[in-house]
């Protein structure tokens, strides 16, 4: 039994990742599913493509690796936050589509309650903000459109659960219904002060508490595998939610140590310790990791559009055939022209949080072509990243501005994107050996609670860093690039 498997659902395909003793990828597989968007706004997954998709690639991971089931010694699962899905508890068969985090057909809701002046109770117990990126609004809106639902619910006959939730409970045959604090923290429903469900907000979102599942550590028993899946059962024993992974995984341990993630959107977290720091501008409180019971905080800041942007030049405009093209496309670009695209194409993130506005571009010529797009979409992530660092900065004092950020996620392999990022920032970027970080974060907590990795000190001392990149803009033409960026989004939301 020398390794783990990770699993990584995210939003767009899920992976299965093997990690051998010593914490390197023995092998992985990956298989993209469907999204479907069936109005303006709204984003669903069927439960079934996801649940499909994490059953064959880890069954083909094994394969490929040439592994028996009892190779495995524990599973560790990431995943996709805020995604809420509803099933029946006695057949396991959904109730609707799974509603994506990126959804926002709740921003009714949610102007509802803030005019009903409930937002401060929500932020002062759960750290987050009235938005429909979080689960607790997703799950209303399912208990009062699907037909019986809420009676269902009320009867005990339905249960709610995040993605790392609906597949723990799929994985162990129904047996385990259960999350980690870090995925509950993300659903406008947990108390991450006194760390259980609040009876407060579930009350006014009219959820019934009986559908919640059990919260437990990032490291702990989340049951075994059902031996059918794969031959025999394995132990599940690290879970943790996407962000909080990679955060892990960057071995983030110490307060002021801060991270950003690049995949479909983009997640700074900053950890701040044993104190819950409350931000002054419109950033998140959250839970970075929890072990033996004791919380550890960070500040989160989370945009929606990163990687996406890229897969739009890809998919929308069609002027890239693949991700990596985006590099040579935008290094061709002229350098005289300073166009400027604001992708709101699901409104902006943290530190603005308006759900309504939608994207823009600004500066376009007569000349501007695709390197200019593809320039300016790689340049929106570099400027979105710098809003969330700020607000980092006025929020917590105490964060060293010139402490390196740690970068992980696709987009960190584009090398003119990441030059970029440290230029507008103006502070060193890192980026490590192991980009997959996030499957790394899962791995190494199931595999320390299995006693095959070592603790957060030991495995500290293995991150090692690829590749450092530094600032080389001046500081007045820095500044001039981001204040035509302020202005763009400034008008992007006032259109």
């Amino acid at each position: 039994m020398t390794h783990i498997l990770a699993i990584d659902q995210g939003t767009t395909s899920s992976r299965a990742i093997l990690f051998d003793r010593q914490m390197r990828i023995r092998d992985s597989a990956q298989e993209e599913f469907t999204q479907h968007f069936p109005a303006s706004g709204w984003v669903e997954h069927e439960p079934d493509d996801i649940w499909g998709s994490v059953v064959r690639t880890c069954r083909s991971v094994i394969e490929k690796a040439s592994l028996q089931p009892s190779d495995i010694v524990a599973i560790g699962i990431t995943n996709q936050r805020e995604t809420v899905i509803v099933w029946d508890k006695e057949t396991g068969e959904p109730i609707h589509r799974a509603i994506v985090w990126q959804d926002r057909r709740t921003s009714g809701i949610c102007e509802e309650l803030r005019e009903a002046g409930h937002e401060a109770l929500v932020s002062e117990k759960t750290g987050l903000l009235l938005d429909p990126y979080f689960s607790g609004t997703k799950l209303k809106w399912l208990l009062d459109t699907v037909e019986g639902a809420r009676e269902r619910a009320e009867a005990g006959e339905l249960l709610f659960g995040t993605v790392d939730c609906f597949l723990i409970w799929k994985l162990t045959g129904g047996k385990v219904h259960a999350t980690d604090a870090t995925n509950a923290a993300r659903t406008l429903l947990y108390d991450i002060h006194k760390g259980g469900w609040s009876l407060s907000i579930c009350k006014l979102l009219g959820v019934p508490v009986e559908m919640l599942p059990d919260v437990r550590d990032c490291a702990a028993d989340f049951g075994e595998t059902d031996p059918a899946l794969f031959g025999e059962s394995i132990p599940i024993l690290g879970v943790a939610g996407d962000q909080q992974a990679a955060t892990i995984g960057q071995a983030c341990f110490e307060p002021g140590m801060f991270k950003s993630t690049y995949g479909t959107g983009c997640f700074a977290l900053l950890n701040t310790g044993d104190t819950p720091v409350r931000s002054k501008n419109r950033l998140l409180t959250t839970i970075a990791y929890q072990f033996n019971g004791k919380p550890t905080y960070a500040l989160e800041g989370s945009v929606y559009i990163a990687g996406a942007v890229v897969q739009w030049l890809r998919d929308g405009l069609k002027i890239i055939k693949s991700a990596p093209d985006s590099l040579p496309l935008a290094q061709s670009a002229d350098p005289e022209q300073n166009v400027i695209l604001v992708p709101a194409f699901t409104g902006l993130g943290a530190p603005y949080w308006n759900a309504e506005c939608r994207g823009a571009i600004f500066g376009l010529t007569r000349n501007t072509g695709p390197a200019e797009f593809a320039k300016a979409a790689l340049e929106s992530v570099g400027f979105q990243t710098r809003d969330l660092l700020e607000a980092m900065e006025a929020d917590w004092p105490e964060r060293d501005p010139n402490s390196v950020l740690r970068v992980d996620g696709g987009m960190t392999a584009n090398d003119w994107a990441m030059q970029f990022l440290s230029d507008i920032i103006g502070a060193s970027v890192d980026r490590p050996e192991i980009l997959e970080t996030t499957a790394l974060g899962a791995a190494w907590l199931a595999g320390m609670e299995a006693g095959l990795y070592p603790d957060r000190a030991g495995f500290a001392k293995t991150w090692s860093r690829e590749r450092r990149f530094e600032p080389s803009l001046e500081d007045t033409h820095r500044d001039e690039k981001y204040a035509a960026w302020k202005r763009a989004v400034a008008a992007t939301i006032s259109a």
